[in-house]
């Protein structure tokens, strides 16, 4: 006869079993936060240092975000046929070797060993992505998995906040106090002098977070991830595409997702150029307008990450098409204020935008990838995919931002165009969401 004494454990043993792997996971989602807002600000880093235009400077988004492009379905492969984990780990050694590239790239002296650098980074931020979105998805029931998703994601902000202070305060503020003017009319000699200077600055951040990646492949490593050992799956590279853009939810969440993260990416990296010029027209010089700038970015992120947990609430009352929808139209109004003012309003609603933008990656993740069962390991790839948004997006700004003014308003202000046109696809596909695909 059995113990009757014996107490059975508060925490079902497969939620327990999940609990430190979904930890380890979640802080991945921070680290690579930290690489993607580490990184906005240097389009105006660079453009300074290499004395270039924005539209130059935006390379590095280009690079950036091809990287996740480039490797997501390769990453879905190697994912398929090992294990999420073996996709973590892949992840997380490319991570580190980008970073790592960046001492060689300073060496050089030259630009486009940095983009390089920056393209095998995201690489590797493609597989953990790839890997890590659809893993926290199957850690349990189904019905809850947007909602553990939202919670995930909700620490990718965090990394963020890190990225964007270790980028003001140990980037930006010891840069070369000498202005984009004054650079331009520098000798050869100088110019290399002062150039070198601010790419010793640069490189040190990264180097620094290759260490910290490291130690997170070695603890992840050694660490028993449930599903870890699930058999190799046959590879139908074709057919599987075939079935999952055949699902509407699934293709209009792909289209919806590059706006989406366009719309982002426009918002957090132009956000210096905009706020620069406000602080200049109102006399105060430019790298004190800059570093000014950065502290309203900062700010936009604070609003993001409180809204994503504010967000990941309310989704227990409200259909996740339906909050997307909302969230979208509001993002989209505050945009229209970025492009009508001209003054410091017109800042305060493009750092609102980031409270209205906090829940859509991951909402229109887990609406997209709702009901694929095995084939969110390819569908996982093609949002992931759909980050090319990040990329194609901001060039195209910076090609309007180099304009100067256009129709006598500045061109900074008719440039965000564009993520107003992102936020309108965006509303579109929640409330298709919600008002059929949410049927079907």
């Amino acid at each position: 006869m059995k113990d009757q004494s014996v107490k059975r454990s508060p925490v079902p043993k497969e939620a327990a079993s999940y609990l430190i792997p979904f930890i380890l996971v979640t802080s991945c989602f921070a680290l690579w936060g930290f690489a993607n807002d580490i990184t906005n600000p240097m389009v105006k880093a660079f453009s300074k240092i290499f004395r270039m235009s924005v539209t130059d400077g935006a390379l590095v988004q280009l690079a950036f975000y091809g990287g996740y492009f480039a490797m997501a379905f390769p990453a879905a492969i190697f994912i398929r046929k090992y294990s999420y984990k073996a996709g973590i780990l892949m992840g997380l050694a490319l991570y580190a070797l980008g970073t790592f590239l960046f001492l060689p790239a300073k060496e050089t002296g030259a630009y486009y060993p940095f983009l390089i650098a920056y393209f095998i980074l995201t690489c590797g931020l493609s597989f953990l992505e790839t890997s890590a979105n659809p893993y926290i998805l199957s850690m349990g029931d189904e019905k809850t998995a947007t909602r553990r998703l939202n919670l995930a994601q909700s620490f990718n902000p965090m990394g963020s906040l890190l990225g964007m202070y270790v980028a003001m305060n140990y980037i930006q503020a010891k840069l070369h106090p000498m202005e984009t003017a004054e650079r331009a009319m520098l000798g050869d000699a100088e110019f290399e002098a002062v150039k070198n200077h601010d790419l010793g600055i640069l490189i040190t951040p990264y180097i620094t977070i290759g260490v910290v990646i490291l130690l997170m492949l070695l603890l992840i490593t050694f660490t028993k991830m449930p599903g870890n050992a699930e058999r190799p799956q046959r590879i139908d590279f074709l057919p599987t595409l075939k079935r999952i853009f055949a699902r509407p939810k699934y293709r209009e969440g792909v289209i919806a997702q590059f706006f989406y993260v366009g719309a982002q990416i426009m918002c957090w990296t132009f956000i210096i150029q905009y706020g620069t010029r406000i602080f200049m027209e109102n006399g105060m010089g430019e790298k004190a307008a800059e570093v000014l700038s950065q502290k309203y970015n900062i700010l936009a992120m604070i609003l993001f990450c409180s809204s994503r947990f504010i967000c990941t609430f309310l989704l227990r009352y409200l259909n996740p098409g339906k909050l997307l929808a909302i969230l979208a139209v509001a993002a989209g109004g505050c945009t229209a204020g970025v492009i009508l003012l001209q003054d410091i309003h017109g800042l305060y609603c493009l750092v609102g935008v980031s409270a209205c933008m906090s829940l859509m990656f991951p909402t229109i993740y887990g609406i997209a990838l709702e009901g694929l069962g095995d084939d969110a390991k390819f569908g996982a790839a093609g949002l992931i995919m759909a980050i090319l948004g990040g990329s194609a997006l901001p060039p195209l700004q910076a090609l309007i931002i180099d304009r100067q003014i256009i129709l006598g308003i500045p061109a900074v202000n008719i440039s965000f165009i564009l993520s107003l046109i992102c936020f309108i696809v965006v509303a579109i596909y929640g409330y298709r969401s919600y008002t059929i695909f949410n049927r079907t």
